[in-house]
């Protein structure tokens, strides 16, 4: 057996077993409290953007609070240098 597939049986039987938990068939589980959605991935690729374009951490924020949009605007509008 080659060692990559020796070092990875471990951690595929530990992902299956944490898969396949029986806390949701137990009555007395209680399910996580659900806070919002976050930081999504739109904020985080129009921060990435915004950085590599203008390299100031205040238009990051606010493109970061633009999200998607920002991010549509920076593949629809090429910058000049």
């Amino acid at each position: 057996m080659p060692k990559q597939l020796k070092l990875i049986i471990p951690f595929l039987i530990l992902f299956i077993a944490s898969c396949t938990s029986t806390a949701t068939n137990d009555p007395t589980y209680a399910q996580p409290a659900y806070y919002g959605p976050g930081i999504g991935l739109g904020t985080i690729i129009a921060v990435v953007i915004s950085w590599s374009r203008n390299k100031s951490i205040l238009w990051a924020i606010i493109h970061g609070i633009l999200g998607w949009l920002y991010v549509i605007y920076a593949i629809l509008v090429k910058k000049r240098d």
